[in-house]
C-alpha cells in the first residue's frame, strides 16, 4: 500500500505575512519558489502514480518546481474560504475581537469572492478528497498539493478526528507530510518536513 504524500505550498507575500490566504491567489516569493523546488529531493524515487492539486497558482506552481506532473486540479483542496478576514492577520482580528481563535471561533461572511465557510464544510470537502485518492493508494504513493488549514483538516479526518482538531497540526510552508497505515488503521508517518 503508497502513502499519502501532502505537500504545503511555497512561501507567498502573504503566508510570509501571516495573513490569511483563501481564494486569493498569489504567486509564490523567491523563497518559496525555492522550497517548491527543494521538494525534488525527498519525492525522488517514490513511486507516485497521481498528483491531485488545488486550483490556485501557488499550489500548481509547487508542483511543477517539485518535478510533479499533476493529474487533477480539484476544487475541494482549496484553501479554507476565510470570509471576511480574508487577507487579514490574526493579530488585527483581535483587536476587534479578542481571543479569537479560527478554529473555535470561524470566520464572518465576506463578500461574493470570499462568503466564508465553517471547518464542518472544509471536513466535507477533503472527505471527499480522500474517498476519491484512497482507492489509489493500493497502487503506490498520491500527492496532493494544497494550504495549511485545508491540508491540516485533512489529516484530522484520514485519522479519524472532527475537522476542527486539525487545530493539532501545525504546517509550514514548502513542507512534506506522509500519511500511512499501521495495521490497517490510519498513522502519520511523517509530518512537517521542510524541504530547506
Amino acid at each position: 500500500m503508497g502513502q499519502l504524500i501532502i505537500l504545503r505550498h511555497g512561501e507567498t507575500e502573504w503566508s510570509r505575512a501571516g495573513r490569511h490566504t483563501g481564494r486569493t491567489d498569489l504567486p509564490l516569493t523567491a523563497r518559496g519558489e525555492e522550497q517548491a523546488r527543494a521538494l525534488r529531493g525527498p519525492l525522488a524515487g517514490r513511486r507516485i502514480i497521481r498528483t491531485v492539486c488545488s486550483p490556485a497558482e501557488r499550489a500548481r506552481r509547487t508542483a511543477e518546481l517539485a518535478g510533479l506532473t499533476v493529474d487533477e486540479v480539484d476544487p475541494d483542496l482549496w484553501e479554507w474560504d476565510y470570509g471576511g478576514y480574508e487577507g487579514i492577520t490574526t493579530a488585527a482580528i483581535q483587536e476587534g475581537r479578542p481571543g479569537w481563535f479560527l478554529w473555535d471561533d470561524g470566520v464572518v461572511p465576506g463578500d461574493v469572492e470570499h462568503p466564508g465557510e465553517s471547518v464542518e464544510h472544509v471536513g466535507e470537502r477533503v472527505d471527499r478528497v480522500l474517498a476519491r485518492v484512497g482507492p489509489d493508494l493500493d497502487g503506490g504513493d498520491v500527492v496532493l498539493v494544497a494550504h495549511g488549514h485545508v491540508l491540516r483538516v485533512l489529516t484530522a479526518r484520514w485519522l479519524g478526528l472532527e475537522p476542527r482538531l486539525g487545530r493539532l497540526f501545525a504546517l509550514d510552508t514548502g513542507s512534506l507530510s506522509t500519511l500511512d497505515t499501521e495495521h490497517g488503521r490510519p498513522t502519520i508517518a511523517s509530518w512537517n518536513e521542510p524541504a530547506c
